[in-house]
C-alpha cells in the first residue's frame, strides 16, 4: 500500500456543517462526526491521511467562551509533532473570533490551521459545507518546491477563498460568502487551480519551536460611540473594579466626541492603569488619530490607536497582551505593534 505523503488531523468542534434537523422539533442540532465523513467519501481520495478528532460535547458557536480557545490550542499543541496540519470545523458566528485568538495563543506556528464551516449543513442538497472542506484540506496538506507548507498560519477558509485568520470579520448571515477580509488581501483563492498569494502570507523561521499561551485576561468591554450615548454609561463603564481594557469603536478614522466631561472619564480610567483601544466602526480604513483634531484629543489623553485590527483581533490581541505578566506600559507598547499579522506595520 502507498505511504500517504501528508497528514492532516480534522477536528470537528460543532457548527452548522455538522447539523441535522430534528424529527420532533424541527430545529437544528449537532450529530454525530461520523455523519460528515458519510457524506463526503471523496475525503477517502486525498494522497494523505486525515484523522479526525471530535469534541465531546460539540459546541455551537455562540456559547464558545475563551476557555474553549485554550482547550483547543492545547489539543493543536498536543499533536502539533503528529501532522502537518490542522482543519477546524467550527460554527461561523464566532469562528472570526476564534481564528484571531489562536493566532495569538500559537506563537510561532509553523503549520498550517484553517478554520472552515458552512452556512448549510453538510446532508442538504445545495450544502457549501463539502466544497469548504475539501478544499481547506488540500490547502493544509499542500506544499511548495521546497517541501514547505503553502500557508503556515491560522486562517479561515470558506466561498474559495483564504483569509488570514485575524483580518477577517463574519459580513452575512443569508450567502455563502459569509466572510471578508477588507484591509488585507486574499492568502488564496480556489478555482480550477489554486492561486497563493505568497506575498500576502507570513513568513515562518523554521528555527522557532510552537509556544502555546495558555493565559488570557478577559476583563475587556467594547464601548460603541454613537450620538446621544451620556456621560453617566461611560462613568459606570470606566469605574467598573475589575475591567482592565476598553475598546472603544469611532467614527471613521478614529474619531469621537470631545466634550470635557467624555475625555475626562477616559482619562482618569487611563490615568488608573486602564487601557483605551481605538478601532473604527468602519470595516475598511484604519484609525490615525492624527488627521483629525477629534482624534487627537483621544491621543492626548492616552487613548491607543488599533490601526485597522478587526474588533474580534482587537478583542484577543488585548486579552492575549493583559494575560502577559509584563508592566502596563510594555503592554500598550505591545498594542501598537503587529504581533501576527492582525495590523497594517
Amino acid at each position: 500500500m502507498k505511504q500517504k505523503s501528508r497528514s492532516i488531523l480534522l477536528i470537528y468542534t460543532g457548527g452548522t456543517i455538522g447539523m441535522v434537523n430534528d424529527p420532533v422539533t424541527g430545529l437544528l442540532k449537532p450529530l454525530d462526526f461520523d455523519h460528515i465523513l458519510n457524506q463526503i467519501p471523496e475525503l477517502y481520495q486525498f494522497d494523505c491521511r486525515i484523522d479526525t478528532l471530535t469534541f465531546d460535547p460539540v459546541v455551537d458557536s455562540s456559547e464558545i467562551q475563551p476557555d474553549f480557545w485554550l482547550r483547543l490550542g492545547s489539543m493543536i499543541e498536543e499533536y502539533y509533532n503528529v501532522y502537518d496540519g490542522f482543519v477546524i470545523l467550527h460554527g461561523t458566528d464566532t469562528m472570526a473570533y476564534t481564528a484571531s485568538a489562536l493566532s495569538f495563543l500559537l506563537q510561532d506556528l509553523q503549520k498550517p490551521v484553517i478554520l472552515t464551516g458552512s452556512q448549510l449543513p453538510i446532508g442538504t442538497l445545495r450544502t457549501d459545507g463539502k466544497e469548504n472542506l475539501i478544499s481547506s484540506i488540500e490547502i493544509a496538506a499542500s506544499v511548495d518546491e521546497h517541501g514547505q507548507p503553502m500557508v503556515p498560519e491560522v486562517s479561515i477558509y470558506f466561498e474559495y477563498k483564504l483569509f488570514r485568520g485575524n483580518r477577517t470579520t463574519k459580513f452575512s448571515a443569508e450567502t455563502f460568502n459569509a466572510f471578508v477580509s477588507p484591509n488585507y488581501p486574499l492568502l488564496a483563492e480556489t478555482g480550477v487551480h489554486i492561486h497563493y498569494n505568497r506575498n500576502a502570507v507570513r513568513k515562518t523561521d523554521p528555527t522557532k519551536k510552537l509556544r502555546l499561551i495558555t493565559n488570557l485576561d478577559t476583563r475587556v468591554m467594547f464601548l460603541k460611540i454613537f450620538p446621544g450615548l451620556f456621560s453617566q454609561i461611560i462613568g459606570e463603564i470606566t469605574r467598573i473594579p475589575s475591567l482592565k481594557a476598553i475598546i472603544i469603536e469611532t467614527y471613521g478614522t478614529g474619531n469621537a466626541p470631545t466634550s470635557p466631561d467624555f475625555l475626562s472619564l477616559l482619562k482618569n480610567f487611563i490615568d488608573n492603569e486602564g487601557i483605551i483601544l481605538n478601532i473604527s466602526q468602519c470595516r475598511a480604513g484604519s484609525v490615525d488619530m492624527d488627521q483629525y483634531e477629534t482624534g487627537h484629543k483621544l491621543k492626548e489623553v492616552g487613548v491607543i490607536g488599533g490601526k485597522d485590527m478587526t474588533y474580534e483581533a482587537a478583542l484577543t490581541k488585548l486579552m492575549f497582551i493583559l494575560g502577559l505578566d509584563i508592566s502596563t506600559n510594555e503592554k500598550k507598547n505591545m498594542l501598537q505593534k503587529s504581533i501576527c499579522g492582525e495590523m497594517c506595520e
